[in-house]
């Protein structure tokens, strides 16, 4: 098969690989969105069905596109955003090479700069590669989960569509960001006794003196914080997600509503041994923190209010706690509490395997500087706060892209002088 040459090459077909494709068209520089799947695969075969948007839709935007719905305020569901995704890839015309799996992407032996990027579907070589496959690539789930029972079930929520897929038995939900209350609610809602590990998270309401949360972040300029004013910006990448659901009524949804509808809650998950679950007293003190660092949140947004003037346009100050049944239980077996199902809402990490350019650590992360990597012409998008905080949300990947674009031209110019 005949090997086939673009300046550049996006992996990814996602909102993040449009976008960059968007302002690669814009600069007139000639390339393909090389996608495994359907364009925006991830949205449509790893997401559960009741899921939406954690951003209202006003924040929905991408580059020239945004919601122009009459719901601004309201959270999309799946359909909805797969439908905005594909249309917004229609608009700008992405030169997408669906069903096409890469294999390898490794330096072009046959030049002094460049890269050969192989797929199922043929040979590509270029200029520049800009890896937007995004930071979900492979669940994290703790060793241990060798030492559960056979006859226990585990599943990530990217396998998890709705509650009918698991048994009728009690569910173990391990992690407590978003994705962990959530499901930990669904599935309680749905009749089964559920159990959440709590470690580490972020609680924030969902609204806030008559305001979404994301509105106070997007005001008050939180959500475009760049990398290198962050005084550590690894522990900021590693920041849970925030606790939070869209539905309709815009309430909130935490811990505290879970025990009250019977979740019981415990602290982080430390091992499993013979059956038996076994966990940290740590339930306080991760919610202390996790008030704590609510509370510093919600100081900061009352100080812009009142140096803005706008005390007197908004609701008045509210304060809440977490409230927890003391550290939780210690142990629990899995076979005397029922629990059939184990949920690991652990996170996920970058799964890049054909990558073979030494830009990655022990663990498969690309290093970056702000998406930009030591080898000349390869970059990364789509990563959490890889340029700003808010560069994993649809209105973040636009103004990330752009910027990459920018040095990605300006590499492309220096090369083509060098020449």
């Amino acid at each position: 098969m005949k090997t086939k040459t673009v300046t550049t090459i996006i992996i990814g077909a996602g909102p993040a690989g449009l976008a960059m494709s968007h302002h690669l068209t814009g600069r007139s520089i000639d390339h393909v969105v090389l996608e495994r799947g359907r364009v925006v695969e991830r949205w449509h075969s790893e997401r559960w069905d009741s899921l939406r948007l954690l951003t209202p839709n006003w924040q929905t935007r991408l580059p020239g596109w945004h919601y122009g719905g009459a719901d601004p305020d309201g959270y999309m569901t799946m359909p909805e955003i797969t439908g905005f995704l594909g249309s917004f890839a229609e608009s700008i015309s992405a030169p997408v090479q669906t069903e096409t799996t890469v294999t390898s992407v490794s330096t072009d032996p046959t030049r002094d700069d460049g890269y050969r990027v192989v797929t199922d579907r043929g040979v590509w070589t270029c200029r520049s590669v800009v890896v937007a496959t995004g930071a979900t690539g492979r669940p994290v789930i703790p060793g241990f989960n060798t030492e559960v029972p056979p006859s226990v079930q585990q599943i990530a929520p990217s396998s998890y569509r709705n509650p009918d897929q698991l048994a009728d038995d009690g569910v173990l939900v391990v992690g407590a960001s978003a994705s962990g209350l959530q499901l930990a609610n669904e599935l309680q809602q749905s009749g089964r006794p559920v159990t959440l590990a709590v470690g580490t998270h972020a609680r924030v309401p969902r609204t806030y003196r008559g305001m979404d949360i994301q509105w106070w972040l997007n005001a008050t300029g939180a959500l475009d914080l760049k990398f290198d004013q962050v005084r550590d910006i690894e522990t900021a990448r590693r920041a849970p997600s925030l606790q939070l659901v869209g539905t309709p009524d815009h309430k909130d949804l935490n811990l505290d509503i879970l025990a009250e509808r019977g979740v019981r809650l415990a602290g982080h998950l430390t091992d499993i041994e013979d059956g038996t679950a076994r966990f940290a007293g740590d339930l306080t003190t991760s919610c202390e923190a996790a008030d704590a660092s609510e509370q510093r949140l919600l100081d900061r947004i009352d100080l812009w209010i009142e140096a803005n003037g706008l005390t007197t346009e908004v609701l008045p100050a509210r304060r809440t706690t977490t409230w927890t049944p003391g550290s939780g239980p210690e142990s629990v077996s899995l076979k005397q509490r029922g629990i059939g199902t184990i949920l690991w809402a652990t996170g996920y990490r970058q799964h890049n395997p054909w990558l073979h350019v030494p830009v990655t650590d022990q663990l498969g992360n690309i290093r970056h500087r702000g998406g930009i990597t030591d080898a000349p012409g390869l970059y990364v998008l789509g990563l959490p706060f890889l340029r700003r905080r808010k560069s994993t949300f649809l209105d973040g990947f636009g103004a990330d892209a752009a910027d990459l674009a920018d040095h990605l031209a300006h590499h492309l110019n220096q090369v083509a002088t060098a020449v």
